[in-house]
């Protein structure tokens, strides 16, 4: 099986062509990313652990899904297809804003993503592939905000980053 090809952007989300998954993270090369944030009507967060195995971030607690879409598949197509393979459902969503980010990992990997938030609602129980999630968990939104503060090491760097965007625009009318 051949490597997944990511989509190399601007920062304004033009495709500039296409790379190997580990060619742009070694190269640091910015790409198109997504992050999907599900949550209950009890106002929980689903959160998945990392697989420990992961090429970086492993064994990090994050948001309930986040992927690279494939070349010449639509974004909207790729986040439905994504949570599907990692946690084994599927829900409405829309999308929220979109963040770029650049983090250098300990193994010398660097992420460099123009990452697109969607947001969604589920109330059942996910079914993961371990080879993407080692666990999930349901969370009540303010316990999670103190559990960040207090153990910011155990979440990876982007969830961080959108976390309280996430939030903000849950709360808003507009959403």
């Amino acid at each position: 099986m051949s490597e997944d090809q990511l989509i190399l952007v601007d920062n304004n989300d033009k495709e500039m062509g296409r790379a190997g998954k580990m060619q742009v993270h070694q190269q640091g090369l910015m790409h198109r990313a997504f992050s999907i944030f599900v949550f209950n009507s009890n106002n929980e967060m689903l959160l998945q652990k990392r697989a420990s195995d992961k090429y970086h971030s492993a064994g990090l607690w994050s948001n309930t899904c986040c992927s690279h879409p494939r070349w010449g598949e639509k974004l909207e197509k790729a986040t439905h297809r994504r949570l599907k393979e990692e946690m084994g459902f599927d829900c409405p969503m829309e999308k929220a804003f979109h963040f770029i980010y650049k983090a250098d990992f300990n193994n010398g990997l660097i992420e460099h993503e123009l990452d697109h938030v969607f947001i969604g609602r589920y109330n059942g129980r996910p079914k993961l592939n371990v080879n993407e999630a080692e666990d999930w968990k349901w969370i009540p939104v303010n316990d999670l905000r103190q559990d960040i503060e207090l153990n910011p090491d155990d979440y990876t760097i982007w969830f961080k980053i959108s976390y309280d965007r996430v939030i903000k625009t849950l709360n808003s009318e507009e959403f």
